[in-house]
């Protein structure tokens, strides 16, 4: 049976999919929830060097919260809870006989937790706001489960993530002027356990239409991985966390607003390229309260 590999989401993509984010921190006592399902399931792998590899039929879903509060103008604090992670892989059947070589299984538990702060660094009204955060990652789903061992909702490793962002907004167009926005950031996240420790980088482009009610928003996101931890096979388990792990991904996202505070989005994401990463794309749903405003 060929190993199973597949992308370390959890600390990186599902976050940038389900955070407000940006170099903006919220105001003192304002606040931005996010409850979303993300989902991924995947029959192929990209390898370490890139290629594209079968492998059982995997699934990973999340039901995740994320929230922003501003303690002051300046500094917010974030969190992002998988209260739900589920991680399933199908029966391996033979393909001449039908047989089922290998039951698949299943493990449901809590999902590693990021709690983090962010920290306004211009001032007020600054043309070009930048910020830094500080997010740790916390230890708190299950490493390993399953007759394998390759069923995780954790890696069993506490990281954390120095990121700096900076960003502006302004408006597109001469008559019917549409406010838009543009950010990037980078990043160093130091792990443990023997991961490598990875830099981190990506930028952001989003517009809002029908006086703000509808916003649509394109992602970049990349980790370069320092490649100076564990091999693949030193690691207990693979199944959702990979030491090693690369890629440059993208993703759209629809955000609509139904009342000033209330709305839903849908997003979608891919990878320009990867190594040791999931070779599909995933997807999530979430309902959202702004209470920025």
């Amino acid at each position: 049976m060929k190993k199973i590999i597949c992308i370390p989401f959890c600390f990186f993509l599902f976050i940038s999919l389900a955070k407000a984010g940006g170099p903006w921190p919220q105001f003192k006592g304002k606040a931005y929830i996010k409850l979303s399902e993300w989902w991924l399931t995947f029959d192929q792998h990209y390898t370490s060097t890139g290629g594209i590899d079968p492998n059982i039929t995997t699934g990973i879903f999340n039901t995740s919260i994320y929230a922003e509060y501003g303690f002051t103008n300046k500094l917010t604090g974030i969190i992002y809870a998988p209260l739900l992670s589920r991680n399933y892989m199908n029966n391996q059947v033979s393909a001449t006989t039908q047989e089922i070589l290998i039951k698949g299984e299943a493990v449901n538990f809590f999902g590693d937790i990021d709690l983090g702060v962010k920290y306004g660094l211009t001032k007020k009204g600054a043309k070009v706001p930048i910020s830094a955060s500080l997010i740790l990652g916390l230890p708190t789903g299950k490493s390993s489960a399953g007759s394998s061992g390759q069923l995780q909702t954790g890696d069993g490793e506490f990281n954390q993530l120095i990121q700096i962002d900076a960003g502006t907004g302004f408006q597109l167009g001469k008559k019917k002027k549409v406010n838009s926005y543009v950010s990037a950031y980078l990043g160093f996240n130091n792990r443990t356990k023997k991961y490598s420790e990875e830099f981190r980088y990506g930028f952001e482009f989003g517009s809002g239409f029908f006086k703000n009610k509808l916003w649509l928003v394109g992602k970049v996101n990349a980790i370069e991985s320092f490649k100076n931890g564990a091999t693949a096979e030193d690691i207990t388990s693979t199944s959702i966390f990979s030491n090693n792990s690369e890629y440059i991904s993208y993703s759209l996202e629809a955000a609509y607003y139904f009342t000033k505070k209330v709305g839903m989005s849908l997003s979608y994401a891919s990878a320009f390229r990867g190594e040791i990463i999931a070779a599909a794309p995933s997807y999530s749903v979430g309902v959202f309260l702004d209470l920025s405003k």
